[in-house]
């Protein structure tokens, strides 16, 4: 069966694009002056985009590279996250009592915003990279622990049964029966935590002036350089949408399986 052409899908996003860079001309023309246009923008980036790979210095790269060590950062501190998150949702999932002593901990460590986080990640390693990832992975992991424990929660009791009645040992019960019911739990928290890490990497950044996105960012407008401000949020949106819609769809793929 062909499928047919989906003409809005592509007509409906040009056209609410064409809008937020009408509103953004607009903007730049008769309300903030200092923001530059869209065609500004380009003609003052357009090295970092037309050469994204090239490198005159630490903190004067392509937009490619900066957006290479960025997710370079977030993918150790994303690992870490998830690592550290799957196991513990699975505890506070199979034990009351685990659950019971914990969760009041979670609760305080989970609203704590990654600018508390990175100061004391600071203090600890005295180092910027390790004290990066120590934050990532710390705002990261909610998402997975919460989605984990919720997964173990609804896992059904004749599903259980079925592990007792055929006596498999605590780890097939585990790898055979619990991980299979998680996994769609599991990747669902995997995807916010994600989404998460890239939100987090580009404040820890900023904040230790690793070179990245965040600390290109932080350094032009510290220069004031409003264009090359713009051109990172940009790369940020639109690698943040790539990493969600990838994760997208690898959460469909376990759904489905």
């Amino acid at each position: 069966m062909e499928k047919r052409f989906d003409s809005a899908a592509v007509i409906l996003p040009l056209l609410g694009i064409g809008l937020m860079l009408f509103i953004w001309t607009a903007i730049s023309l008769k309300v903030a002056p200092d923001l530059p246009s869209p065609l500004k923008t380009w003609q003052e980036s357009k090295q970092y985009i037309l050469d994204p790979f090239f490198k005159d210095g630490e903190m004067n790269q392509g937009i490619l590279r900066f957006a290479f060590l960025s997710l370079v950062r977030v993918a150790k501190g994303f690992t870490l996250a998830i690592a550290i998150g799957t196991p513990l949702g699975f505890l506070l999932g199979l034990s009351p009592k685990f659950n019971q002593g914990f969760d009041p901990v979670i609760q305080v460590l989970r609203p704590i915003s990654p600018l508390a986080w990175l100061p004391l990640g600071l203090v600890i390693f005295k180092q910027s990279e390790p004290a990066a990832l120590f934050t990532i992975a710390i705002c990261a992991m909610w998402p997975t622990v919460i989605n984990t424990a919720m997964g173990v929660r609804s896992i059904g009791t004749e599903y259980l049964n079925v592990g007792r009645v055929l006596k498999l040992s605590p780890m097939k019960t585990l790898t055979k029966i619990m991980i299979p019911a998680t996994l769609p739990y599991m990747f669902t928290g995997y995807r916010l935590s994600l989404g998460m890490a890239w939100l987090v990497i580009v404040a820890a950044e900023m904040l230790t002036g690793s070179p990245g996105l965040g600390g290109f960012l932080w350094q032009e407008y510290n220069s004031l350089v409003y264009s090359h401000i713009l051109l990172s949020v940009l790369a940020i949106g639109l690698i943040g949408f790539a990493l969600d819609r990838l994760m997208g769809v690898v959460e469909r793929r376990f759904k489905t399986a």
